[in-house]
């Protein structure tokens, strides 16, 4: 049962979950990244 878990059904839906999360995570620190850059620049300049 944990070999044939393993193989197809968990996982692949887990890992296409976690991929998801993390990329919307990784997008939505990339933005505030990039906000608080700008904002900076635009506040020196």
């Amino acid at each position: 049962m944990a070999a044939k878990q393993t193989n197809k059904p968990a996982p692949k839906k887990r890992s296409k979950r976690e991929k998801r999360t993390r990329l919307v995570i990784y997008i939505m620190i990339i933005a505030m990244l990039l906000s608080s850059l700008t904002a900076g620049l635009a506040m020196f300049i």
